[in-house]
């Protein structure tokens, strides 16, 4: 029993390490054995800053898919030019795949681990695409056709949370409001944003910039499932220091 729960221990440092994670806490071996998944459920905060990534591939223990039309997704570690980067942000994850036609999606997830309520917070910057840009995040992803996205759009300058079922995604209402397809925001340009996400059971609160801007109720998805980075048809997007704090 010593040896296998020190041999667990390595194995949790060392993905730990090949994430660049800032903090985070090891799962306790007595929950996982609980449970019939073979990823972990996630317990505590971890912050992916992919600083030791290495550029040009994809973080290990994460997985690129895509949902509809197309036959491509690039997701990779890049290496920011100098006058971009700052002391200690010099790589991002980015989706870099220009060729891919509309109706078609980009997702990342971690393997990590999985979790039901979540806060999720990262910074994004829309770099190009002529049919859409931005991006946001994936959560209680089950794969690759089923799974909540929401994404904030500098083409559209709007927030827009949606349900992918089954590979047709549709947008939720926005409490309060209804069918609005999201909420139109300030300006988005080509700069950094912040877009926040937090889950509890069938809530879901979206902020933008520090400003909590809309929430959606949804039942559709009600496990445990990945969290991920998302992006639509041609948009190359830039993504860092992803966030994910576990609500118990």
């Amino acid at each position: 029993m010593k040896t296998s729960s020190i041999i667990y221990l390595s194995i949790i440092l060392l993905i730990g390490c090949n994430h660049s994670i800032r903090k985070t806490e090891i799962p306790r071996k007595e929950q996982l054995s609980q449970s019939n998944e073979a990823t972990p459920v996630f317990l505590s905060d971890t912050i992916f800053t992919f600083e030791n990534d290495k550029a040009g591939k994809i973080p290990s223990s994460w997985s690129q898919y895509f949902t509809g039309r197309g036959d491509t997704t690039d997701w990779k570690i890049l290496e920011l030019p100098d006058k971009q980067a700052s002391a200690n942000n010099k790589k991002v994850l980015a989706q870099l795949s220009e060729d891919n036609p509309n109706h078609h999606f980009n997702v990342i997830v971690f393997d990590g681990f999985k979790v039901k309520n979540v806060s999720l917070k990262v910074k994004m910057k829309g770099v190009r695409g002529r049919k859409d840009q931005g991006g946001g995040f994936v959560w209680r992803f089950l794969d690759a056709d089923n799974y909540y996205v929401v994404r904030a759009n500098p083409l559209e300058d709007n927030v827009v949370l949606y349900k992918v079922e089954n590979g047709k995604r549709t947008d939720l209402p926005v409490l309060g409001k209804g069918r609005t397809y999201g909420v139109d925001v300030n300006p988005l340009g080509k700069k950094w944003n912040t877009l926040e996400l937090t889950v509890v059971n069938n809530l879901f609160s979206v902020s933008l910039n520090n400003k909590q801007i809309f929430k959606v109720a949804d039942t559709t998805f009600t496990n445990a499932g990945k969290i991920g980075l998302w992006t639509k048809a041609d948009a190359v997007t830039y993504f860092d220091d992803l966030q994910v704090v576990n609500i118990k």
